[in-house]
């Protein structure tokens, strides 16, 4: 990715072809991951606010490869850097109608300005971090947007 970048062809293969490439790895991934998957995704209801509903941030979300592992009626908002992963996402809603749908945002992960603070119960971020030059700026907006986890107490 970065030589290609470096040669000023990625920007072009990203945005264009690697959403199709991406439709047919995530399938098989998806296979071998299922397991694992549904392990790490197993407590996100945990999570939810107050109201019992869990809004959850997908960040990097590509073709939707998560949908069919997230908890019945979260309420998923996808963000993603290529407005060419709509139609992928598309599909993946209908085939997976569990999680509530909410919207799909183009932008970054180091700018996520569109999304509130503080009004995601849980981010989730799978194979996106490994691409990334700047992790550190790209978790602190994923903590931003993030709602603040009330500190239990302990008996003293």
């Amino acid at each position: 990715m970065y030589l290609l970048n470096f040669l000023g062809m990625w920007n072009w293969i990203c945005k264009k072809w690697f959403p199709y490439f991406l439709a047919k790895f995530t399938v098989m991934y998806n296979e071998q991951m299922a397991s694992k998957k549904r392990e790490l995704f197993s407590n996100l209801q945990e999570f939810a606010g107050p109201s019992g509903k869990l809004s959850l941030l997908e960040l990097g979300c590509s073709t939707g490869a998560n949908f069919k592992f997230y908890p019945p009626g979260c309420q998923v908002t996808c963000i993603d850097p290529n407005p060419n992963f709509e139609k992928f996402l598309v599909k993946s809603i209908a085939q997976n109608r569990h999680p509530q749908f909410e919207r799909f945002v183009v932008a970054a992960g180091k700018n996520m300005h569109q999304v509130v603070g503080g009004s995601m119960d849980v981010v989730v971020c799978t194979l996106v971090l490994c691409s990334m030059k700047n992790q550190k700026q790209i978790l602190q907006e994923a903590r931003r947007v993030q709602r603040p986890i009330a500190q239990e107490k302990t008996p003293g």
